[in-house]
């Protein structure tokens, strides 16, 4: 069984107002991945994900997609600590 880790994404672009963090939300859940997805006051979206690394690759690849109306520019991913989320949670 893979460790679980953990990855702070922070999406850039026109990804607010266009149901991003719901996106990232289903996508998470989709691939049974927990966290959370949080609007940043600098128009970002920044996305906490725990998950195996393949988990989080697939994230990643969606994250980087993104919703329909969105208009993604960039996508960084940084290691972070693993958190006690057992969900994912739009904040």
């Amino acid at each position: 069984m893979e460790q679980r880790i953990a990855r702070r994404f922070v999406i850039s672009g026109r990804v607010q107002g266009v149901g991003y963090r719901a996106f990232a939300r289903q996508a998470a859940r989709a691939i049974g991945a927990a966290g959370w997805a949080r609007n940043l006051a600098n128009g970002d979206v920044e996305v906490h994900a725990n998950g195996t690394a393949s988990q989080l690759e697939d994230l990643e690849a969606r994250l980087r997609e993104g919703p329909r109306w969105a208009e993604v520019r960039s996508v960084t991913a940084t290691e972070a600590p693993v958190s006690s989320d057992s969900a994912f949670e739009i904040y």
